[in-house]
């Protein structure tokens, strides 16, 4: 398996995969946004620390980081309401329906920072198949960069962590991961590449995933991003 810079066709066999939700399989980054904006400037903090803050992270932890005097359960529900009426560009990413199309439930999971309620509510405004069971934010003691959460999904599919791909877009998410035991992919929604530097590949966007079912295991096959020598060592 080549996991070099250089730009070669990588092909993986999994035996099943956990996704993220936001930014890899629907584009809700201004809902996100939107909303942290809003609850940022109503509690007093600066709107940009609690956007960076909240990327790939579980809201109930950020209003811990950010304002732990506050009820972080009332704030927790102010925050899911708010997202969840925030609709607006909600859209399935490319690549996505056509990797879930002919991919047998068995095969795959979401694993998110949001809770299940925003989550559910989330994929299926998204146009995007939601899973009978996912791990969700309200599912975990620690959210991620924790390693627990894509334990949890892996346990889910009835696999070991290290049969998993993990497919991220966010740097908590690809730590979380590699920590787990898993082998990650990232995707250049929401981060740059030299933020993305733990994941073991990048690409650009699921449009550049390929997907087939091979026996009990799947085949993967894409092109990673180019990674220079001091990023892809780091």
């Amino acid at each position: 398996m080549d996991s070099s810079p250089a730009a070669s066709v990588v092909t993986l066999h999994p035996r099943g995969i956990l996704f993220d939700m936001d930014g890899v399989l629907v584009s809700s980054l201004g809902s996100v946004e939107r909303s942290w904006e809003k609850w940022a400037l109503a509690r007093g903090v600066d709107p940009e620390l609690a956007i960076h803050t909240a990327h790939g992270r579980r809201a109930i932890e950020t209003v811990r980081l950010l304002r732990p005097d506050l009820n972080d359960m009332e704030e927790l529900l102010w925050l899911e309401r708010m997202e969840m009426a925030d609709k607006v560009g909600l859209e399935t990413l490319d690549g996505v329906e056509r990797i879930l199309e002919h991919l047998p439930q068995k095969y795959w999971t979401v694993v998110t920072s949001a809770t299940e309620r925003l989550a559910r509510s989330r994929m299926e405004a998204g146009g995007v198949r939601v899973p009978a069971q996912i791990v969700s934010a309200d599912m975990v003691t620690h959210g991620k960069p924790h390693p627990e959460p894509y334990r949890k999904g892996a346990e889910l599919l009835g696999l070991s962590p290290s049969e998993c791909l993990v497919i991220e877009d966010s740097a908590s998410g690809v730590q979380a991961g590699r920590a787990a035991g898993c082998q990650v992919m990232a995707t250049l929604y929401s981060h740059s590449l030299e933020r993305l530097i733990h994941a073991d590949w990048v690409v650009p966007s699921l449009e550049d995933v390929h997907v087939e079912v091979k026996g009990d295991a799947l085949e993967i096959r894409f092109t990673p991003v180019e990674r220079n020598a001091a990023v892809a060592g780091a």
